[in-house]
């Protein structure tokens, strides 16, 4: 149930966004003026703003600060060459922030309150989405839970919040990654499949130790056996094996990727053969060794489209052939930045129209 949408608009005096330079933005290190701002109390979300992106005020029994009751999710949004802001693929991220919502025990957010207020958040800081090329405006939605507590228990009251902020690149080069065969991500029955944020925390020890031998990125494989490829740290995968595009198939242990979905769709239009399924490290390795694996790119919001030049496993480095941009990875990146740019027809239907 919610309240009647009123929303309550509070502005900066002065916007910052004369003080950004554009054409160096890092990754998440730049914040737009405003947050949308929404609290769940008494079996509704209630109290809608949109006020200036500050501070946030709580007590140390703050619940999601000691049992991580959380979940999050990342879009984009770019302009066109009509100054109009285009997100895109919104309704994946919304769908499957409530599927990550119902398994961490989180009320579910209803469309009316995350379109609303994300269109309003952008039509007040337009201004903040770039168009340089590589460049956009990353949109975090997230909800946490607001209890204050000591205590093992879902929790009765929660906050959701939406800011956004100006990116470049996640990855300025090909990636060297490491097949991670001890550690796991997640297991059958878990939350992987869920963009909760304990799974993110899980995963950092593992990862600075293979940055430690000067790999940039986990491969990770299943939690029971380590013997099938999953998912990387921050995308999905994919791999080119004999003019076929192979990437794990999506269950309770692997995310379901909005751009993993996008660039499956284009590459069957375009008449790739592709499979979706069980990758066992094995066929990986051999496929290496062998010398049949073309490209290994990893696909993400953040990560866009990530080519993976070096995939280690067991002690071996295996290089894969540079494909001096006549690749698979790069066409798809550039036909997804035609379409977000509204430089192609958006003939799926995937980018929406921020109202004005």
């Amino acid at each position: 149930m919610t309240d009647t949408f009123n929303l309550s608009i509070s502005k900066v005096k002065t916007s910052r966004v004369s003080q950004v330079d554009f054409s160096k933005v890092n990754f998440g290190k730049e914040y737009a003026d405003h947050m949308f701002v929404a609290d769940f109390r008494d079996g509704n979300w209630q109290q809608f703003s949109i006020e200036p992106y500050a501070p946030l005020t709580f007590l140390p029994g703050l619940a999601i600060l000691h049992y991580g009751q959380s979940v999050f999710e990342g879009l984009k949004a770019y302009k066109d060459q009509n100054n109009d802001v285009l997100v895109f693929r919104p309704e994946m991220n919304f769908n499957r922030l409530n599927v990550s919502a119902e398994r961490m025990c989180i009320p579910q957010i209803p469309e009316e309150i995350f379109f609303n207020g994300m269109n309003e958040l952008l039509r007040i800081d337009k201004d903040w989405v770039p168009t340089l090329p590589g460049t956009s405006l990353y949109i975090r939605p997230y909800i946490f839970a607001m209890d204050e507590y000591i205590g093992i228990r879902p929790s009765d009251t929660y906050k959701f919040i939406i800011f956004t902020c100006p990116v470049g690149a996640y990855y300025s080069k090909p990636l060297k990654v490491k097949i991670e065969t001890y550690y796991s991500r997640a297991v059958h029955g878990g939350t992987g499949y869920a963009k909760a944020a304990g799974n993110y925390a899980g995963s950092l020890y593992p990862a600075r130790l293979a940055q430690k031998e000067g790999y940039d990125q986990l491969i990770w494989t299943d939690g029971a056996t380590h013997s099938n490829v999953e998912e990387a740290g921050t995308m999905n995968l994919m791999f080119v094996i004999n003019n076929t595009i192979i990437t794990a198939a999506t269950n309770d242990t692997v995310l379901k990727g909005v751009t993993r979905e996008s660039v499956l769709t284009l590459a069957r239009e375009w008449g790739m053969k592709v499979e979706e399924r069980n990758i066992p490290v094995k066929e990986i390795v051999s496929a290496l060794r062998n010398g049949i694996m073309t490209e290994a790119f990893g696909t993400g919001t953040a990560a866009t489209i990530a080519p993976i030049e070096v995939i280690a496993y067991d002690g071996t480095d295996y290089t894969i052939p540079a494909t001096n941009g006549n690749s698979f990875s790069s066409r798809i990146l550039n036909e997804l930045n035609d379409i977000r740019s509204g430089r192609k027809p958006d003939t799926h239907g995937w980018m929406y129209k921020v109202p004005v």
